[in-house]
């Protein structure tokens, strides 16, 4: 049976699971935890099912990445720090499961218990639990760590700790946190808080001064040399307090060197895969992947080509309008910005018109809307509730569709119908209001990444026909997050990954309370109140349907709301790497996602 076989009987499996303990209660300590019903894996268990406990140490995987960074701190919001660090760097007091959608294991914590209705979650610390420098990691640590990174860390805190009640020691090794927020998912919240090294930061403005601290962690890789912008080596650490001791990290962590290297565009970045300085490359172009992997170290062997399916959702890429310009509020506007693009046509020239298209926020996943079809049974009920509901979130949405060809004629003389609508017209080549006054935006992108700009090209072609004529800012690394983070964009490039366990992020992901928080996740600065209402049911529910039919009922009124121009699905991963590079053969239902590559492969040579 192939490994996507397994995966989704696991996920079937995982579903009954869910169901059958929707409404279970308060537990005593346990390994682990489930957002509804147990964990499947029992006390003891030997290692999670994706990985290999009999996996070889050694090797090294070098990743090339485009753009730069300027801090190794990624617990604040000043500075710009390489994504991966905040996974493989900060340890937290539980680990995610990338085989069950909604279950944690023990990691610093031995044990978890909750109250019955999970209005708090008490965690005890393992007695071997230490930080790289040696230390042990106390209670006093794991207080501090959470009441620093709520107040002062990165703003991706700030939601979990205003839901805190209070925090204190129960005992020697164990702390309790008490909430003030119906909200079961909480629990596993603090599970994945990063804990932190006090005394590290003692005497220092942590969230001003600590760009300049590479933070001492207690997790398997440490941050062994680096070069601001350029490169990161992380090093296994062979006296990590956790091997041999937690069963979540057995067979995990088997790489002795993670390295990021860092190019200023995608063809450096290639090329140095080419040349071998790099060993491992994700690709995202269906046509790329086919056509521009032919070079002789694959020709040699030397370089093999994996295909990792998943079954989680697609999320959502494209360009993302931002609704704080008055030009974007109006849904029309929108509606014809999406009917300009013109995906056939691209996706044709780019993948051979083998790639499909994103159609909703959730879809491939049974979290997903059903596209062009009514809202029915407890999803219409949910919906109904709301009266800012935009056009089509119960009646169905579907995107625009062009028959593409190059002038996308139908669309486009759709989308000049919905702009005139809304107020505008072509006059003297140029699209303007009554007042006269053109049309115009700009479509912000991150300086050196070509699939940002492959989109964007065609686009602009095909909003010359509507009298439409955007400018393009292209900003490095640092400059685009500082201007995404203060929301100093008309439109850009956006990338969103959902997971099958939505929870509180998706208040920061389009909730109204961070529509306007410097350094926030709510790109496109909706504030709906259907929106905030289906993530409260999102989160509330006790029962499996309701729960789903939450995430549907979101899905609909976040695809028909038009706020982003969606290009590709990605359904499976392409990652071509060093043949001595392996992994398990069963796949997570995750598939490659943040903590498989290199969490769970290892080096052995052929």
């Amino acid at each position: 049976m192939s490994p996507i076989s397994f995966a989704r009987t696991r996920l079937a499996a995982g579903l009954l699971a869910f169901a059958a303990g929707a409404g279970a209660a308060g537990a005593e300590p346990a390994h682990g935890i489930a957002m509804y019903g147990e964990p499947a894996l029992p006390p003891g268990f030997e290692a999670l099912p994706y990985a290999n406990p009999d996996a070889p140490t050694g090797g090294r995987i070098v990743e090339a990445n485009v753009g730069s960074f300027d801090s190794l701190n990624p617990y604040i919001r000043k500075g710009n720090t390489p994504w991966q660090i905040r996974f493989h760097v900060g340890e937290t007091l539980m680990g995610r499961s990338l085989d069950e959608p909604f279950t944690l294991y023990g990691l610093l914590a031995e044990t978890v218990e909750t109250g019955p209705n999970r209005e708090w979650v008490e965690f005890t610390l393992r007695p071997e639990a230490e930080f790289s420098d040696g230390t042990p990691v106390t209670v006093e640590d794991v207080i501090w760590s959470f009441e620093t990174l709520g107040t002062e860390g990165h703003p991706r805190y700030a939601g979990f700790w205003a839901a805190v009640e209070s925090i204190e020691q129960t005992g020697e090794r164990s702390v309790r946190l008490t909430f003030n927020t119906d909200n079961r998912e909480l629990a596993l919240l603090a599970g994945m808080r990063p804990i932190l090294k006090k005394a590290q930061f003692e005497g220092m403005d942590f969230a001003e001064e600590g760009d300049s601290v590479v933070p001492i962690a207690s997790s398997p890789y440490v941050i062994d040399d680096y070069e601001l912008g350029r490169y990161v080596s992380l090093k296994r650490n062979p006296d990590y307090w956790g091997f041999g001791v937690v069963p979540f990290r057995n067979g995990t962590y088997n790489i002795d060197e993670y390295r990021l290297e860092f190019f200023g565009d995608e063809t450096a970045a290639f090329e140095a895969f080419k040349a071998g300085i790099v060993n491992t490359q994700r690709e995202f172009n269906a046509g790329r992947w086919l056509e521009r992997y032919d070079f002789p170290a694959i020709d040699e062997g030397l370089i093999v080509k994996s295909e990792i399916p998943h079954q989680r959702p697609t999320g959502m890429t494209g360009f993302v309008m931002n609704t704080r310009n008055p030009l974007f509020e109006d849904i029309r506007v929108r509606d014809a910005l999406i009917h300009a693009f013109n995906f056939e046509a691209i996706n044709e020239s780019l993948s051979g018109g083998t790639q499909p298209r994103i159609q909703s926020y959730f879809s491939n996943s049974p979290l997903g809307m059903e596209p062009g079809a009514p809202a029915e049974g407890r999803v219409l009920e949910m919906l109904q509730q709301y009266d800012d509901l935009p056009e089509g979130a119960i009646e169905g949405y579907a995107l625009p569709v062009s028959d593409g060809t190059l002038r996308n004629r139908g669309n486009i003389a759709r989308a000049a119908e919905l702009l005139e609508e809304a107020g505008w017209t072509v006059q003297d080549g140029v699209l303007k209001n009554e007042a006269g006054e053109p049309f115009e935006f700009e479509i912000l992108l991150e300086q050196g990444v070509t699939e940002q700009t492959q989109f964007t090209d065609p686009y602009l072609e095909a909003l010359e026909r509507l009298g439409i004529f955007p400018t393009v800012a292209s900003a490095d690394s640092a400059q685009y997050k500082e201007r995404t983070d203060n929301y100093e964009f008309d439109m850009t490039w956006f990338r969103r990954a959902l997971s099958l366990s939505p929870g509180t992020e998706q208040y920061l992901y389009w909730g109204s309370e961070g529509a306007d928080t410097v350094g926030g996740r709510n790109l496109m600065g909706v504030e709906s109140a259907a929106i905030d209402g289906l993530i409260d049911t999102l989160l509330t529910s006790e029962e499996t349907e309701d729960f789903y039919a939450a995430a549907k009922a979101l899905d609909r009124v976040l695809t028909a709301g038009r706020y982003v121009i969606p290009t590709y699905e990605w359904t499976q991963s392409w990652i071509a790497h060093d043949k001595n590079l392996h992994y398990p053969e069963v796949i997570p239902i995750f598939g490659d996602w943040t903590n498989w590559q290199p969490d769970v492969w290892w080096y052995e040579e052929s």
